[in-house]
């Protein structure tokens, strides 16, 4: 008979806490601090209100999960008998996974049985995949077929983001001050995509909201290929924009047939860095990245 096993993750997965919840998933969580303020596990404002202090113009800042915070996390589900797997946030935009991983090996050196994961997804990316290693899980499968299914596919799990505040992207380093201010002028949506390595990446440009919407469609549609059927879920998250998400669910819907879609919030360590009115959408493809 296999060993009972937990399923873990982090909160850069972006599922409900209801999910969580209800398939028993324990969580760790990184922090965030806003204007002054810590915000972290126990302690934590709703998305509606973080969005609304950022949009009044508050600049957040954001910390890792520690190794001696993954390996408290981690001792309070392997002292109970139990193995671990844990899916972690990409290595490509935190130094969690790292942390995640120095823990994980010395409970090795003392005798449990834990895998961490490098998902090379973040936010609903990574929640869409820890959602299939669950379902897997709850189906009945081993520790050992979840961690294969899990490494064999995070690399086709796609993520299409469209941007709408150049000025967030450009604090964290990913477009120069005057291309933010040539296209905040311009009112061009930068198009972004995660890479094999985990990371964020602009890909292309969309000139308007409303044509920003159907490139994501589209790249849906382009990156899809031979994992099309496998999708009997899509997800999308927005950073306080949840109309445009809503009208995204239902292209998608009419475009390709997939009637079952999760919507959630970008969460504050995200959306920290993306800022408001973001929109993303994650699916199951062939391939990561295209152009339209």
């Amino acid at each position: 008979m296999n060993k009972d096993y937990v399923i873990m993750s982090d909160n850069m997965g972006d599922l409900p806490q209801s999910y969580y919840t209800q398939h028993q998933i324990p969580i760790m969580y990184l922090s965030y601090t806003m204007e002054g303020e810590t915000f972290e596990e126990g302690h934590m404002q709703s998305n509606e209100e973080f969005y609304k202090r950022m949009r009044a113009g508050a600049l957040p800042t954001t910390s890792q999960i520690t190794p001696m915070d993954a390996k408290i996390h981690f001792l309070k589900e392997l002292t109970q008998g139990k193995d671990v797997l844990c899916l972690s946030f990409s290595s490509g935009l935190s130094g969690t996974y790292n942390s995640c991983a120095l823990a994980a090996q010395e409970l090795k050196e003392e005798g449990y049985h834990i895998e961490v994961i490098d998902t090379l997804c973040a936010s609903l990316g990574q929640g869409l995949l820890l959602y299939k290693a669950v379902e897997m899980k709850e189906k009945g499968a081993s520790f050992d077929e979840v961690y294969h299914w899990v490494m064999e596919n995070r690399l086709h799990i796609c993520h299409v983001v469209l941007a709408d505040d150049l000025f967030h992207l450009m604090r964290g380093g990913r477009i120069s001050r005057s291309t933010a201010v040539v296209g905040s002028m311009l009112s061009i949506k930068p198009l972004i995509q995660m890479n094999d390595e985990g990371k964020l990446i602009s890909t292309g440009k969309s000139h308007g909201r409303k044509k920003g919407l159907r490139a994501l469609v589209n790249l849906m549609g382009s990156q899809m290929g031979s994992k099309k059927d496998e999708n009997d879920i899509f997800m999308i998250c927005h950073a306080d924009c949840e109309e445009d998400a809503k009208q995204l669910a239902s292209m998608v819907k009419e475009a390709y047939g997939i009637n079952q879609c999760l919507i959630n919030y970008i969460g504050p360590v995200i959306g920290s860095h993306t800022g408001p009115d973001t929109l993303a959408l994650f699916f199951l493809g062939d391939k990561r990245m295209s152009t339209r």
